[in-house]
C-alpha cells in the first residue's frame, strides 16, 4: 500500500522567479534579474517589472535606461486605451547577444548560433560513421569562424561558445566496432581546451545529455517542472537530472548517467547488461544493418515506414521495457515530478516510445512509490547543441550563475 505523502511544511519557491535587491552594490545582479523577468514573461512595462522583481520604480528606471543604451532591451510601441499614462513595454533585443552551441556526437556534429531570445539564427550539421579527430577538429574551427563572420558588425556581441559532447566519446568502443587506439584518441582529447584555442570567445563544456537537459530546463518542460529525470535517446542513451529547477551534476558531473544503469542482477560472475544495450538507437541501427537496410533511417521518418518499420517495432518493445525499468529505479531513488524522454529521432517515433514505456510501467510493482509521470521532451534533436549555446548566454545574463553548471561547484 502506498504510504501517505506528508504535507509540506514550507511553501516551495516559485519556479525560476527573479527577485532583485534594492541594496547598493547590486547593479549587475539587478540588471540580470530584470532581463530574466522579461525573458520569462515577455514584453513588460516598467511598473510590471517593479512588481515582479521587488525593485523600486526608480531602480527599474535606471536599470532599463542602461539596458536600452547597451542594446540588450528594446522599447516597444506605447500601449494606449487604459486608465492613466500610456505604458511602454520593454522586450529583449534579439540582436543584443549571440552564442554558439557545438554538439559533437558519435554519428554527427551540429553547430547552432542562437540570439539573445534563444532563437536559432544559423545552423550547420555534419554526418559521419564515427568522428575522426584529425579531420573533425579543423572542421570545427572553420565552421566556428564562418558563423562568427556571418554576424558582420554584430560579431562583437558573440558572448560565448558552448561545447556539448560525451565525457568519453570513445566509450563503449567494442560496441561501436572501434579499436582501443581509436577510442583512446578521443578519450585523451580535452575538447573545451581544443575549441578554446580556436577562438577568443570564452568556451564552456558540458556532457552532451546534460546540455540537452539544460535546453529542456530552459526552453521546454523545465518551465513547469521543478524536479525531473531527463532521458535522451541517441546513438547511445544518456540523461540528466534537474533538482529544484537546477541541473544537478553530482560529484563528477555525471548525475543522470542512465546509460550505465544495470537492467537486472548479476548472476555469478556475469554482469547484467546496461540500459545502453537496450534503449539506444545503436541497437536499432544494428537491426537495420542486419536486414541490409540503411542504419541512418533510425534517425528520421523512414524508421516508421516500410521496410524499416518491422525492425523499429521490435526495437521499440525492447527499449520501452528497459526504459520502464529505468523509470521505476529513478523514481525509487529520487521521488521526482516526472521523467522526461526525448531523442534524436522523429517525433512520431518518440510518441510511440512514450506510449509503450507507459504500458510497460503497468507491469512493474509500484508498491511504496508514487508512480512517475512519463512525458515527451519539447526540444527534440537540437537539444544538445541548443543547450550548449544557452550555457554562455546564461553565464553572462542570468542572475543565478550556477543554474546549469553545478558540476563546477
Amino acid at each position: 500500500m502506498t504510504p501517505p505523502r506528508p504535507a509540506p511544511t514550507v511553501e516551495a519557491p516559485a519556479l525560476l522567479r527573479p527577485r532583485g535587491s534594492n541594496h547598493v552594490g547590486m547593479r549587475q545582479f539587478n540588471e540580470r534579474v530584470v532581463l530574466q523577468a522579461i525573458r520569462l514573461n515577455g514584453s513588460l512595462p516598467k511598473a510590471d517589472l517593479a512588481r515582479l522583481t521587488g525593485l523600486t520604480a526608480q531602480t527599474i528606471g535606471l536599470i532599463t535606461t542602461r539596458l536600452v543604451e547597451d542594446g540588450l532591451i528594446l522599447k516597444q510601441d506605447r500601449v494606449r486605451g487604459r486608465i492613466g499614462q500610456p505604458s511602454v513595454p520593454l522586450s529583449l533585443n534579439p540582436d543584443g547577444a549571440f552564442a554558439i552551441g557545438i554538439k559533437i556526437g558519435r554519428r554527427s556534429a551540429d553547430w547552432l548560433m542562437v540570439d539573445f531570445c534563444g532563437q536559432v539564427r544559423q545552423r550547420q550539421s555534419l554526418d559521419y560513421a564515427f568522428p575522426d579527430a584529425h579531420s573533425l577538429l579543423p572542421d570545427i574551427k572553420e565552421r566556428l569562424q564562418a558563423m562568427g563572420d556571418q554576424l558582420g558588425a554584430l560579431k562583437d556581441r558573440l558572448v560565448g561558445v558552448g561545447v556539448a559532447a560525451p565525457f568519453q566519446l570513445g566509450g563503449w568502443h567494442k560496441m561501436l566496432g572501434l579499436s582501443e587506439a581509436q577510442s583512446e584518441t578521443w578519450n585523451q582529447i580535452d575538447l573545451r581546451a581544443q575549441v578554446q584555442a580556436m577562438t577568443n570567445t570564452p568556451v564552456s563544456f558540458a556532457k552532451d545529455t546534460s546540455a540537452a537537459c539544460v535546453a529542456e530546463l530552459v526552453a521546454g518542460r523545465g518551465r513547469d517542472l521543478k524536479n525531473f529525470l531527463y532521458v535522451f535517446v541517441d546513438t547511445f542513451v544518456g540523461g540528466g537530472l534537474v533538482i529544484n529547477s537546477h541541473l544537478h551534476g553530482g560529484l563528477h558531473g555525471n548525475a543522470g548517467a542512465v546509460a550505465s544503469l544495470p537492467c537486472g542482477m548479476a548472476q555469478g560472475d556475469t554482469a547484467p547488461t546496461q540500459l545502453i544495450h537496450h534503449a539506444s538507437l545503436w541497437e536499432l541501427e544494428q537491426r537495420l544493418t542486419a536486414r541490409g537496410l540503411d542504419p541512418h533511417a533510425a534517425y528520421d521518418d523512414r524508421a516508421l515506414a516500410t521496410p524499416f518499420e518491422a525492425e523499429t517495432q521490435a526495437w521499440l518493445k525492447q527499449a520501452a521495457n528497459a526504459l520502464a525499468h529505468a523509470v521505476v529505479s529513478g523514481t525509487a531513488f529520487l521521488d521526482i515530478d516526472a521523467v522526461v524522454i526525448d531523442g534524436s529521432f522523429c517525433r512520431p517515433l518518440l510518441a510511440l516510445l512514450i506510449a509503450q514505456t507507459q504500458q510497460a510501467l503497468k507491469r512493474y510493482n509500484w508498491e511504496g512509490l508514487w508512480p512517475a509521470n512519463v512525458i515527451a521532451g519539447n526540444v527534440g534533436p537540437d537539444a544538445r547543441a541548443l543547450g550548449g549555446a544557452l550555457m554562455p548566454l546564461h553565464a553572462n545574463f542570468a542572475p543565478d550563475q550556477d543554474l546549469f553548471l553545478k558540476v563546477g561547484a
